[in-house]
């Protein structure tokens, strides 16, 4: 199976998505007893990578955390109307240890569905969490030196950021993991990326996950860039045992010591603060796009087109996104009118295209990370149909791995500004299939420039994937003055554009 330039990412909570497959199945909910046919759903999507969240084992003591803290419990009670503390699992981001879940079948049960992916012409990715570990970690008693150490002061001051634990060398008052612009996360432990030894057991961590896996997805990867690290923790970051400091970049360290094992290992970076390029240039093969969905979701068009202009480099690297774990279900974050047309933008540009499991049934509640059973939803049976030829779509060659244009959009007349609502671009195949999108809640009108000079001097045929309808225009007018479009609010064309050869 040839690589596509242009991937298909599907994301599946693998405990839910265990749980409720093998129910359906009347199977063991483990790796390797997932039947053929959920399987074949997944290559069936055009799916090139299945990434399975939270895979890897994690503890007690975070789970208890995840039990009392009062805050997630209110989340769990508005999620589960028959909630009860055995549906607590813990977080999955909150890592004992790097090996595959007890619950889910070991190391021989992953590497059989590994492989059962592989004849499907499917790639495996799983997590590494690289700022934080669980609480119960075994680094705790035997290096407890590998985390952020604070003193009785931080603890007084934010008592919600730091906690005394019990190590190897008697109580520590250590960090909870922590974004900068948000409150620690109190069922994980703050690694400390200044510490050498640290990063040579990351990095351990690291060539063991390679063995099991075609790729990670890093969580927070920007967490442990040099200069996150000084504006989050100062001081705080220099080793507790006398270590000299290391200030370089741990990316720059870890992905070459993997690709000199495995050198078609892919590193995907979940990234934010406009620091993807960053971690594009240190060897991350993809980085999320949150600009581009924080725009369509904003419905920022002049944005949208923006961001769109970047270099080719750039736009193959982003992972493109409507929702993942962490952001509301799309169902809910946009209305049906403006799923569709965001979606259109979304996936039928370049760059990984990341679907999260349940969004192409129109789910909306959103799952806390700390429950391992979700509600019952019914099936958006609209959505579902849109999805499904959206994929259909995506499945094209050219838009694949063809070559793509962002096109100009131009007023169809003085004095109307609704052209500003338009988006529009294309990939030439053949065909060329051009797609614009008035996204925008009025109705509106405009020119597409249309700069390829193949169209001069014949009849061609516009046929609309979406609406079965066809239009005959002619080469030498569409050159001079542009392709004029009219579209009711968040209305949509998918042209594929071909020769009128005068057949029905």
């Amino acid at each position: 199976m040839a690589a596509n330039t242009y991937p298909l990412l599907y994301e599946i909570n693998t405990r839910i998505w265990l749980r409720e497959t093998a129910a359906a199945a009347h199977v063991a909910p483990r790796l390797d007893a997932i039947p053929d046919a959920a399987l074949d759903e997944l290559a069936a999507l055009g799916a090139d990578w299945i990434w399975l969240m939270g895979a890897w084992q994690t503890g007690a003591a975070s789970r208890q955390v995840s039990l009392t803290n009062q805050e997630w419990r209110r989340e769990y009670l508005a999620t589960l109307s028959d909630f009860a503390d055995v549906d607590v699992t813990g977080s999955p981001f909150a890592v004992q240890q790097y090996s595959v879940h007890v619950d889910f079948g070991g190391a021989e049960a992953l590497q059989a569905l590994r492989r059962r992916l592989a004849a499907r012409g499917m790639k495996l990715m799983l997590d590494l969490v690289p700022n934080h570990t669980a609480l119960d970690h075994r680094w705790v008693q035997e290096h407890p030196e590998f985390y952020i150490r604070g003193q009785v002061t931080d603890i007084q001051r934010e008592p919600h950021n730091w906690i005394r634990v019990q190590t190897g060398i008697g109580e520590q008052i250590l960090a909870h993991g922590r974004d900068p612009y948000f409150p620690g996360w109190p069922d994980t432990l703050q690694l400390n990326y200044r510490h050498a030894g640290l990063r040579k057991a990351m990095i351990a961590e690291l060539l063991g996950i390679a063995e099991l896996c075609d790729g990670v997805r890093c969580d927070m990867a920007m967490l442990v860039l040099p200069e996150v690290i000084q504006r989050t923790w100062g001081q705080a970051a220099l080793p507790s045992d006398g270590s000299t400091p290391v200030d370089s970049s741990f990316w720059l360290e870890a992905i070459p010591a993997i690709r000199s094992r495995h050198p078609d290992f892919t590193f995907m970076a979940e990234a934010y603060w406009d620091l993807e390029w960053t971690l594009q240039q240190q060897g991350f093969d993809y980085t999320y796009d949150k600009r581009l969905y924080d725009r369509l979701h904003a419905r920022d068009v002049q944005g949208i087109r923006d961001h769109l202009r970047a270099t080719p480099e750039f736009m193959r690297k982003s992972v493109r996104f409507l929702e993942n774990h962490d952001e509301p279900r799309a169902a809910s974050a946009f209305p049906p009118q403006v799923h569709r047309v965001a979606a259109l933008v979304c996936y039928l540009v370049p760059g990984m295209r990341f679907f999260h499991e349940g969004q192409l049934a129109g789910r909306k509640v959103r799952l806390s990370m700390h429950l391992g059973r979700r509600p019952a939803e019914p099936v958006d049976e609209p959505i579902r149909n849109f999805y499904e030829e959206l994929l259909k779509l995506d499945r094209r060659p050219e838009v694949r791995s063809g070559p793509w244009q962002l096109l100009e959009i131009r007023p169809a007349w003085a004095e109307n500004r609704t052209w500003n609502g338009f988006i529009a671009f294309a990939w030439e195949g053949p065909p060329l299939l051009l797609i614009v999108v008035n996204y925008q809640p009025t109705q509106g009108q405009c020119y597409v420039n249309m700069p390829w000079a193949i169209l001069k001097g014949k009849a061609w045929r516009l046929r609309d994937l979406l609406h079965n309808a066809t239009y005959a225009r002619d080469g030498d007018e569409m050159t001079r003055r542009g392709l004029y479009i009219d579209l009711p609010p968040w209305g949509y064309h998918v042209f594929e554009i071909e020769p009128d050869t005068g057949k029905a």
